[in-house]
């Protein structure tokens, strides 16, 4: 424990060094991450490799193994995410309001980085290369802890990253990697030290952080998403978006786990579509109704991350019950409406309690690259400070800037002087 302390300590010192970079270090410390990234690919591979080894000797699940694999495709997005994060905006500095308390005494609020970030991961490599370059941008320092099963290749690209940033500019320790499983526990007692934690990974998982950490926390326990097929849905544009919402990539949180389609098309559309489903190789379960027409097994619960190539189907009367069944059952994470009526659409939209609400588009879109972050850090379904994608927005907080010459505060109280509070356009 004494150690780790120690480690936070040194990664305290690091944020505030990262909160006063400017642009153009973090700028150019991206540029050498992905350029030392290209340089090491072999070692990186060749560690990846025993990492798979290993997977295959314990038999890992299928999806889990491909969440695994960090091969040359992967080498490619995560560097082609790191150029497209050159071209944002820098997050840090951003005035977001500016009021004239009275003469010569200004008020400016200013985006700032939150300080020192915690961050455990599920088993893709790729992510420990997404979060580290968030955090490069948005000025945090960084603890990463990834799953057990890619210790050899996060070992390998944190040591990249890490020495590639400090050579461009950034503060001895401002990434450090956890390999031990018994270091989260040690990790959640730094409070003094670190400010955000944020746990991807299952409910159980989560509420584990919760319970166990007075830092606070930031993130989503599952993925239980759902697309509402709507009586006036195009068929052919419904089709196409439920598979790629489903088989695209299925192992991750926002793959459509549960179908929802309108009464009004049992006859016309569901047919086709349950076909179309396991024509796709899914693994369909559903209602009494879908079970018993057509010859599968029920759906044993709702609120149910497959993760899989599998998914639940449900008839509902309209679209005020596929709101209700959502805002009951889901997971708060993202779900999509298939409809040409923009009333349906709307409404569905403004009622059902999601971060991303989607309509006439695959559920895989939820994501922070596609939503222009340059990556996410991690999904939040709560509702204070970051919510959806959790990007570059989500990793800065803020701080309110005074400027006076030599104000104070007395003759407001005694009504000699009153405040003008000129609000200004920013």
């Amino acid at each position: 424990m004494s150690e780790l302390h120690d480690i936070a300590k040194t990664a305290r010192e690091a944020s505030y060094v990262m909160a006063s970079l400017g642009s153009d270090v973090k700028n150019r410390a991206l540029a050498n991450v992905a350029a030392c990234l290209k340089a090491s690919k072999d070692d990186i591979f060749a560690a990846n490799r025993i990492d798979l080894e290993e997977a295959e000797k314990a038999s890992l699940e299928t999806p889990l193994v491909k969440r695994l694999k960090f091969n040359e495709d992967k080498l490619n997005d995560v560097v082609s995410g790191i150029e497209s994060l050159i071209d944002l905006n820098d997050p840090v500095g951003k005035v977001t309001l500016r009021t004239t308390l009275d003469d010569g005494l200004e008020l400016t609020r200013v985006t700032c980085p939150i300080g020192v970030i915690g961050v455990i991961f599920e088993s893709r490599p790729d992510a420990l290369v997404q979060i580290a370059s968030l955090c490069i941008k948005s000025g945090n320092a960084v603890f990463l802890k990834g799953g057990s099963e890619a210790i050899n290749t996060n070992k390998a690209l944190a040591s990249v990253i890490s020495r590639a940033g400090i050579e461009a500019g950034l503060p001895e320790g401002w990434l450090n990697l956890l390999t031990l499983r018994s270091e989260i526990a040690d990790m959640l007692k730094l409070d003094e030290y670190i400010d955000l934690i944020i746990p991807r990974g299952s409910n159980a998982f989560v509420q584990y952080i919760l319970q166990n950490t007075n830092i606070a926390v930031l993130g989503h326990a599952d993925g239980v998403c759902h697309t509402y097929i709507d009586k006036d849905a195009d068929p052919a544009k419904a089709l196409k978006v439920a598979i790629d919402a489903k088989t695209q990539y299925v192992s991750v949180c926002n793959a459509t786990e549960t179908f929802l389609v309108d009464e009004a098309l049992k006859d016309s559309f569901l047919p086709e579509f349950i076909k179309t489903l396991q024509d796709a190789g899914v693994e369909v379960f559903g209602d009494e109704y879908v079970a018993e027409t057509f010859g599968i097994a029920k759906a044993e619960e709702w609120h149910h991350e497959y993760l899989a190539m599998k998914c639940s189907v449900k008839t509902v009367k309209d679209v005020d019950e596929a709101i209700a069944h959502i805002n009951h059952y889901g997971s708060g994470h993202t779900d999509a409406v298939i409809t040409e009526n923009m009333e349906t659409a709307e409404k569905f939209m403004t009622m059902v309690d999601s971060g991303s609400v989607l309509v006439n588009c695959s559920t895989r879109f939820a994501d922070g690259f596609r939503y222009g972050f340059g990556a996410e850090v991690g999904i939040a379904t709560s509702k204070i400070h970051a919510r959806g994608p959790v990007g570059l927005e989500g990793l800065v907080s803020y701080k309110y800037r005074l400027v006076g010459n030599g104000d104070i505060v007395g003759p407001y109280c005694d009504g000699s002087k009153k405040f003008k509070h000129i609000h200004h356009e920013i």
